[in-house]
């Protein structure tokens, strides 16, 4: 977000000082035009118009929205007047539009990863209730008043990149925006925008463009907005695909394996990798249907857990143009389909995580690694790159939390992701994505659901009538002096199913949490 507008000037036609063509301010709050002709920041003022410098370019970000479409929020109409481009910390650029609707509000439709997030400009009756920038921690708890109670995602520092169309603030002005991402329950969203002082407060929600009714929008246009681009490499001249050129900061060649960092479509190298070991068990490239969505494997990561050994596993990075990103984790021979939460979804407390009325029990707690990478990414990650993480299960679900801070990263910022890991059957996976064969686990994987379930308890309820009315009809048979030995052992035989299962279900458990240092069936010597 930017800074907000402290006045409402009424002057809507002037000239650009600079070029002399016609630029005009359409929405009351807006400070600052910039001119299609020239791209200088014009800004209206008392006196008149002024030329406050020239914007640079746009970076180009394939996003489907443009300025002057309308669409409806809450029944009101809305305006898209103005873009700003934003560049964090890590290298990525990101694109929020200036909205401004009907009843007089405005605000910003920012764009990340495929989600869209629309928030309002809201003046809180008391400010001091934001705290510095500097006090916020990921994954902490802010109460907004009658607002409500908001988890904070991620704090940083964006510099202002490029804009177009009208603006609420001077961009000669701004040269660091600092600010603060929260995340409430039901897809609630809020910025704090530390460019102001106190900070302005902007509230609102994740949001589809189909919600927002955005006209002039074509379903292809928001299915295709992001299209492969096709690179030449600058090292071995072979060709290099982008699946998402408008959010890629890494991507590796895959004829000479060198790797390299991606601004607005330009490579510059890194290194040269080696090739990823052990082989991949689905090709970078693969196309595979998951959720009903045709996902294609972009990137691999193998990560690691350090106890009184290295653990490894690994991560394969899935893409889809509408849907954004998700991740396939194989683990120990197991799979899981992993997918973002909103933080503001998820509560923390000691060894529990609470999601979506469900109760999951930490399993590890301790510093993730990578060490290796290879494909294309969405952040500039890099071999060494660590966070904590945190793991809390609930079969067949598993709730990871991962925090980076600059003490980790060696970045600006910090964050704090969310994510929830789906157990995927083996079988399920080898009809998605055309494979054959591959292999099982022995063990029991963190997340994998139980094969017997508690359904076997109902039918040993039934079993039980029977068993009681067998025994009487047994009674009545032994009393006629007919021999009812076999008939008995075959009913203790039928009652030993539910006791059998019992035993199974509790030795699946044990083995799911083995090797947990939060083994709750771990004896308090161990």
């Amino acid at each position: 977000m930017a800074t907000t507008a402290k006045v409402r000037l009424a002057k809507r036609m002037a000239n650009c000082p600079a070029c002399g063509a016609k630029v005009e301010f359409r929405v009351g709050t807006s400070l600052v035009t910039v001119c299609d002709f020239c791209q200088s920041a014009v800004a209206r003022t008392d006196r008149g118009v002024e030329d406050h410098g020239k914007v640079a370019d746009l970076a180009e970000t394939a996003s489907p929205l443009a300025l002057g479409q309308k669409g409806k929020w809450q029944g009101k109409t809305l305006r898209l007047v103005g873009r700003v481009q934003y560049r964090h910390f890590a290298g990525g650029v990101w694109d929020e539009w200036y909205v401004a609707l009907a009843n007089g509000k405005w605000g910003w439709l920012a764009e990340a990863q495929g989600q869209f997030y629309l928030t309002l400009h809201r003046k809180l009756s008391d400010a001091s209730a934001i705290p510095p920038i500097d006090d916020l921690t990921p994954g902490q708890t802010i109460t907004l008043g009658e607002i409500g109670e908001f988890t904070v995602n991620e704090t940083g520092t964006a510099a202002f990149h490029a804009a177009e169309g009208e603006l609420p603030f001077d961009p000669s002005k701004i040269t660091l925006h600092r600010y603060a991402d929260l995340s409430g329950p039901n897809g609630a969203f809020a910025t704090f925008d530390y460019s102001d002082s106190p900070p302005a407060v902007y509230t609102g929600q994740k949001v589809t463009l189909d919600e927002l009714e955005i006209q002039g929008l074509s379903r292809e246009a928001v299915d295709t907005a992001v299209g492969a681009l096709q690179l030449n490499c600058p090292q071995c001249g072979g060709t290099l695909p982008l699946h998402a050129p408008d959010s890629a900061q890494r991507a590796t060649c895959p004829s000479c394996r060198s790797l390299f960092a991606v601004a607005s479509g330009k490579l510059s190298y890194l290194q040269t990798l080696q090739p990823p070991k052990p082989a991949l068990v689905i090709p970078l490239g693969t196309v595979g249907k998951l959720k009903n969505i045709d996902w294609t494997v972009i990137g691999y990561l193998r990560r690691y857990v350090t106890y009184d050994k290295r653990y490894y596993w690994a991560e394969y990075l899935l893409y889809h143009p509408r849907e954004g990103y998700r991740w396939l984790v194989h683990s120990d021979d197991h799979w899981s389909f992993v997918s973002p939460l909103q933080p503001g979804d998820v509560k923390v407390s000691g060894d529990r995580a609470t999601w979506s009325g469900r109760s999951f029990r930490l399993f590890q707690s301790t510093i993730v690694t990578v060490s290796q990478v290879y494909g294309e990414f969405y952040w500039g990650v890099k071999a060494g790159e660590e966070v904590h993480g945190k793991d809390f299960v609930n079969a067949p679900d598993m709730i990871s939390v991962e925090t980076s801070d600059p003490r980790l990263t060696g970045t600006e910022g910090k964050e704090i992701n969310i994510s929830l890991g789906e157990y995927l059957p083996h079988a399920e996976l080898e009809q998605a994505f055309g494979l054959k064969n591959v292999r099982r686990g022995w063990g029991v994987a963190p997340n994998q659901p139980c094969p017997v379930g508690n359904e076997v308890y109902g039918y040993w309820l039934i079993f039980v009538v029977f068993i009681a009315a067998a025994w009487g009809l047994l009674s009545n048979m032994r009393a006629s002096g007919v021999d009812t030995a076999l008939g008995v052992w075959a009913l203790i035989l039928v009652s030993l199913q539910p006791i059998g299962t019992m035993i199974y279900k509790s030795s699946f458990e044990v083995s799911r949490w083995k090797d947990s240092e939060f083994n709750p069936y771990a004896s308090s010597d161990e």
